[in-house]
């Protein structure tokens, strides 16, 4: 392989760790940490936690990337292991909470503005956290980490058209509970 490991693609970087490179798995950390801390943060609601998590679902990928077989990728198999263990977790102490967005830059939003901004949020928050566990779930990794169904349906074992179904009744639900569409 030629040029930067940082430009490599994730199975060039892979085939570096499992011939030996140990430190070749920091580019897939880098690339790969913020979407598991977001995932940790929205199954414990805990910046602790949710760091605690990442580096224990970055452990299993690391000790299990001799069974990466390359059928799907490396980030849609790194998700699944951090969707398993974080459900299994759950199982254990309570109900998945998916992440709010990320602020945006409010320096230059009226006070009307900004309080219509979090009037929406705060509906929005209530709505979401309302979802069922696996409406929000999808939701989150369709809309937050840009995931594609058949990538969800891999990290989540749910069929693709169910969740195709949960995230279309994820944002009916959404938009009925801020009010903008009718109760059917």
């Amino acid at each position: 392989m030629s040029g930067s490991l940082d430009e490599a693609t994730d199975e060039e970087v892979i085939s570096r760790v499992l011939e030996g490179d140990r430190d070749a798995f920091g580019i897939l950390v880098g690339r790969y940490q913020r979407r598991l801390l977001r995932l940790g943060y929205g199954f414990f609601k805990d910046a602790d936690a949710a760091e605690d998590f990442a580096q224990d679902v970055l452990v299993k990928a690391y000790v299990g990337l001799s069974g990466f077989r390359g059928k799907s990728r490396f980030s849609t198999w790194l998700t699944r292991i951090a969707y398993n263990a974080g459900i299994n977790a759950k199982r254990r102490s309570g109900r998945y909470e998916p992440l709010e967005s990320e602020p945006e830059d409010l320096k230059n939003l009226s006070p009307e503005d900004e309080h219509l901004r979090n009037e929406t949020a705060a509906a929005l928050k209530t709505a979401m956290a309302a979802l069922p566990e696996k409406y929000a779930v999808c939701l989150d990794l369709y809309f937050k980490e840009g995931m594609k169904y058949q990538d969800i349906s891999e990290a989540t074992g749910f069929p693709v058209n169910t969740i195709k179904s949960h995230v279309f009744r994820a944002k009916r639900d959404l938009r009925r509970a801020i009010g903008l569409e009718d109760e059917a």
